[in-house]
């Protein structure tokens, strides 16, 4: 008996049906945004009473940011390992991600170089003026930050169809332009604000949405 050849709307019906599936087997536990939302958040707001009550810090908090990379990585694996289907648009994602992280890094590494180099100054102006309200260059540095935290989630927002993320990355790109006019301390409550809206709230909801799936599968 002769197979019947598939017509063109049977045979884009077949295709949509395997594009459906694929995004239902589409795994996003919300753990990684939860992670850094939570560690963003968290440093942010230590870094606020550091300057705000002049606490003393054993260590850089900014290092917890640092060390947070290595539950990323294990997170990473086992999210593609729970992954049954994988979108071309997921490896889009993964680079648009590495270039953020690659993005951070350098931004810090040129607000230090920069920072080191200008602050002597204007703390040598603020000896010779008498002038004490003089912002030093951290008060700028942190609205670079705060940019390129914009961009990656609004893009991952859009993607996904997430419009809570995408919100979080426009304020991300509003408490940029806003620390330009603020002094740095606020300039991390800011900060706070933006990674809890764009990273820890919508990871929270991502999560939720995860188990409540995982248990109608079960």
């Amino acid at each position: 008996m002769q197979e019947k050849p598939l017509t063109e709307q049977e045979s884009l019906m077949i295709i949509q049906q395997m594009i459906n599936r694929a995004k239902s087997d589409f795994v996003d536990t919300g753990i990684g945004p939860i992670l850094w939302g939570a560690v963003i958040t968290f440093c942010s707001l230590v870094q606020f009473c550091i300057i705000h009550f002049r606490w003393t810090m054993p260590f850089d908090i900014w290092l917890l940011a640092l060390l947070a990379i290595i539950p990323q990585i294990f997170i990473s694996i086992r999210e593609r390992r729970e992954r049954k289907a994988k979108g071309w648009d997921d490896d889009v994602m993964g680079y648009v991600w590495l270039c953020f992280g690659i993005g951070v890094f350098v931004i810090n590494f040129i607000n230090n170089v920069a920072a080191d180099a200008f602050n002597p100054i204007v703390s040598d102006y603020r000896e010779i003026t008498g002038k004490a309200d003089i912002p030093n260059f951290w008060t700028y540095g942190s609205a670079y930050l705060l940019f390129v935290f914009g961009y990656p989630t609004i893009v991952t927002g859009a993607a996904r169809k997430f419009r809570l993320m995408t919100i979080g990355g426009i304020v991300c790109w509003l408490s940029a332009i806003i620390s330009a006019f603020t002094i740095t301390k606020f300039d991390f409550l800011l900060m706070a604000v933006s990674a809890a809206l764009a990273w820890l709230v919508p990871g929270i909801i991502l999560r939720k949405k995860y188990l409540q799936g995982k248990q109608q599968h079960v």
